[in-house]
C-alpha cells in the first residue's frame, strides 16, 4: 500500500493518477463498518479495473474545529490506523492534513478538489459521511457535487445486537470496561501498541515484574485490572494489567499508568514497542491497607487471568 500524505492546496495532477475507487471517512478504530465500506471499495475497483483507495485525515477535525489545541485519544492513532487498513489490501492510502483552512472548503471545492481533482471514478462512504464547511455535504448531495465525474456507493448502517458499530459506541464499552464486547465491533480484541518504559519498579521489589508502557494517544479502558495477551517480538504471552493510578502507593496521583505482568517472562525490554491485547476486565482499581494486601490481591487476579484466558485458549479465540 502507498501512503501519500496531502496538504490543503495538495500538488497531485488528476493526469497522474490512475482512475481510482475511493473509501472516504475517518476510520478510528477501522471496525466492522470501516472494513464494509472499504472492502467495498476493493470490490467494485477489482470489478472496474481500478485502484482501490482509502482517504482519511489527520488529525481529528474536532482538535481544529474546536480551537483549543485539545489532543484526542484514538482508538488508532495515525501509524496504528495505517497498519490496519494496509491489513485490508487497498492500494493507496490518502492521508489529508486536516487544518483550518481545509475545512473551509465549500463542499464543492472538496469534491473538485480531492475528488474529481484526484481522478475518482466512484466513491463508496457510509451513510452519515459529511464533507465540505460544517459537514453541510452529504451523500445525498455527492451526487450533484459529482458534476457527472463519479458514481457512488452508500453502506447502510452495520449493526451488533441491534446496536449500531460505531466508533462512539466502542468508546463507551472501553470507558465502562466491557472490553470482551469489543470484538462484535472491531473484528477483533481492541489492541494499543506503545514502547516499554521505565517505572518506579515497586512491582519488581514485590515478586511480581511489570512493563509500564507509553500509550500516547490512545484511547484507554476505564482504571482496572484486566486479563490481557501481550506480544513482545512476534510471540504472545499471557499477563494481567493495571490501569490506574495505583492508590495503594500514591494518593494524588495525576498520571495515569499502563502496568502489565507478564507470566513467565523476565527479559529486560525497556525501549521494545510491545501490543496489548485487551480480553475482560477483572475487576476496579482499589487502594489496599497495606503491601501485603496488595501482594495477596495480585496473585489473585493473576490467577482469574490465567483462567479467563484458558477458556479463551480452549475456544482457539486467542491472537
Amino acid at each position: 500500500m502507498k501512503t501519500i500524505t496531502l496538504t490543503y492546496p495538495h500538488q497531485l495532477k488528476k493526469e497522474h493518477v490512475k482512475e481510482t475507487v475511493i473509501a472516504l471517512g475517518f476510520f478510528d478504530g477501522v471496525h466492522l463498518g470501516h472494513q464494509q465500506v472499504i472492502s467495498t471499495a476493493k470490490q467494485i475497483a477489482v470489478e472496474k479495473n481500478m485502484q482501490s483507495a482509502v482517504m482519511t485525515f489527520n488529525p481529528h477535525p474536532k482538535e481544529v474545529l474546536r480551537g483549543k489545541n485539545e489532543k484526542l485519544e484514538y482508538l488508532s492513532p495515525l501509524p496504528e490506523k495505517i497498519r490496519l487498513i494496509e491489513k485490508l489490501g487497498v492500494d493507496v492510502l490518502y492521508v489529508v492534513q486536516f487544518t483550518q483552512e481545509f475545512a473551509n472548503l465549500t463542499p464543492q471545492q472538496f469534491v473538485d478538489d480531492y475528488l474529481i481533482g484526484l481522478n475518482v471514478k466512484h466513491v463508496v462512504a457510509g451513510f452519515d459521511y459529511s464533507y465540505g464547511k460544517l459537514g453541510k455535504g452529504t451523500m445525498e448531495t455527492l451526487p450533484f457535487h459529482s458534476r457527472e465525474q463519479f458514481t457512488q456507493t452508500t453502506i447502510s448502517k452495520v449493526e451488533t445486537d441491534h446496536e449500531k458499530i460505531s466508533s462512539s459506541n466502542i468508546r463507551i464499552l472501553l470507558t465502562t470496561g466491557d472490553v470482551d464486547k469489543i470484538p462484535s465491533y472491531l473484528g477483533r480484541y481492541y489492541e494499543i501498541r506503545g514502547k516499554v518504559i521505565h517505572g518506579e519498579k515497586r512491582g519488581r521489589s514485590i515478586g511480581f515484574p511489570t512493563a509500564n508502557i507509553d500509550t500516547d494517544r490512545y484511547f484507554l479502558p476505564t482504571n482496572g485490572v484486566y486479563a490481557v495477551y501481550v506480544k513482545i517480538q512476534e510471540r504472545t504471552y499471557e499477563g494481567v494489567c493495571n490501569i490506574g493510578f495505583k492508590p495503594t502507593f500514591h494518593d494524588n496521583a495525576v498520571v495515569k499508568s499502563v502496568e502489565i505482568h507478564v507470566f513467565e517472562f523476565n527479559d529486560e525490554i525497556y525501549d521494545e514497542n510491545i501490543t496489548v491485547q485487551w480480553i475482560k476486565r477483572i475487576r476496579s482499581e482499589k487502594k489496599f491497607a497495606g503491601v501485603q494486601q496488595l501482594i495477596d490481591q495480585i496473585a489473585s487476579d493473576k490467577a482469574s487471568a490465567k483462567q479467563i484466558l484458558t477458556k479463551l485458549d480452549m475456544c482457539s479465540c486467542n491472537l
